[in-house]
């Protein structure tokens, strides 16, 4: 049987509150604040963060901005948010990057300004930041790959949709799958890896030209939000319903009701609350001068039909 990983650190029931940091005050005498660039807030996923970002703003007394460019294929863009965000000199900056590499001067301008930055959901090819608050993504795809190895009998072809290449959760979600079925499914066939940037209708699309090249495959794997629901809209056009065994990650409502009516065998999701609440109290830490660790590690948890319902999943799942 196969034993479902949960991490409960970020979940309230256990964070550990920051004792006194709401009585410190910034350098122009009002609140500090926390400046939050996501890779966007087109996905259910980052508006659960930004939840999670302004609970603790409201807990630990600071201001926050929350914002992300339009799409998680735009660099330029976010990068373009990241210097301006800079330019109003926060107390802090919380940074989601699209590219771990695109940013590494501004985070060396950040660090020389004297600006701490936490990581969260992707981390950065930088020392700056002094932490990152996010899932374990390579465990996180391994458990993916795991039930995908269980539904289709551990023999077969798949294919995966992966939102992109350039970051460390894109990275790390499509090599956490393909390691484990390297290494423990030798029957099954990896056809196609594609990248359609998170964007419903690009995966759609993507999806339905493997599928058509592919008329046997028995399994799909979307690893973020818009890539798993391209693939399930791609399978329903295509007439494939219950033929095809999809495996996403994140959650919204479009993949609940896809797990709850068999479109979708399940997925991973991650404690988007937990990620945005890590991020804004580490920041905090961090203006304090208090030691942070490297990495907060945020959790993750598998759901299918027979547990989407349960509390301590229903806690985590964001619409």
């Amino acid at each position: 049987m196969i034993d479902r990983r949960t991490i409960l650190a970020g979940t309230p029931g256990a964070i550990l509150l920051l004792a006194g940091c709401s009585g410190t005050a910034a350098s122009d005498g009002g609140k500090l604040s926390i400046a939050l660039i996501s890779k966007g807030f087109q996905h259910q996923f980052w508006q659960a963060v930004n939840d999670g970002a302004e609970q603790a703003a409201a807990e630990f007394d600071v201001d926050i901005t929350f914002e992300g460019p339009d799409s998680e294929s735009e660099v330029a863009q976010q990068i373009d948010m990241l210097q301006t965000a800079m330019d109003r000199n926060p107390d802090a900056i919380g940074f989601a990057a699209l590219d771990s590499q695109a940013a590494v001067p501004l985070m060396t301008e950040a660090e020389t300004r004297g600006i701490p930055v936490i990581a969260f959901d992707s981390g950065v090819d930088s020392e700056v930041p002094l932490a990152t608050a996010s899932t374990d993504n390579l465990a996180a795809a391994a458990l993916a790959a795991e039930h995908m190895v269980e539904l289709i009998g551990g023999s077969g072809k798949i294919a995966l949709v992966v939102h992109d290449q350039t970051s460390v959760t894109g990275v790390q979600r499509r090599d956490g799958f393909v390691e484990y079925i390297e290494q423990n499914a030798p029957d099954i066939e990896i056809v196609s890896i594609q990248y359609g940037g998170g964007d419903q209708l690009e995966s759609t699309n993507l999806a339905t030209a493997i599928i058509e090249g592919n008329p046997d495959l028995a399994g799909f794997y979307g690893s973020n939000e818009g890539s798993a629901i391209g693939i399930v809209n791609a399978v329903q056009e295509l007439g494939r319903d219950g033929e095809i065994q999809i495996i996403g990650f994140d959650s919204g409502q479009a993949q609940m009701d896809a797990i709850r009516s068999g479109l979708m065998a399940g997925a991973i999701t991650q404690n988007p609350v937990g990620i945005g609440y890590e991020t804004v109290k580490a920041a905090v830490m961090a203006i304090n001068g208090e030691e942070l660790p490297e990495s907060i590690d945020t959790g993750f948890y598998w759901y299918d039909a027979t547990n989407i319902d349960d509390e301590e999943i229903q806690a985590v799942l964001y619409e």
